[in-house]
């Protein structure tokens, strides 16, 4: 079980939803095999952070994942997160 929802799955993009109510210990440190560009849609206060790095606000239109690289979300508390991940365009 995944701590989120696909909302939408294409080609090019998957709309991804961590809910409001999520248990925080569920958003655990992990690494992705591909390269991921994160765009936020609409208002938060979740954050991202990368390893060996500070958490930042997700208020950045775009976030690049380099594979490999470990990384979390941390929950927030203005309500559902929504993200839309890009899978072939990477720039």
């Amino acid at each position: 079980m995944h701590p989120y929802t696909d909302i939408e799955i294409t080609d090019d993009y998957i709309i991804r939803e961590f809910n409001e109510n999520i248990d925080p210990i569920e958003l655990l440190w992990h690494r992705d095999l591909q390269d991921r560009k994160l765009e936020v849609i609409g208002k938060t206060d979740w954050q991202f952070q990368l390893e060996n790095q500070l958490p930042v606000t997700l208020s950045e239109n775009h976030i690049f994942i380099p594979k490999y690289e470990w990384h979390r979300l941390i929950k927030g508390t203005t309500g559902t997160l929504t993200l839309k991940i890009y899978k072939n365009e990477i720039n």
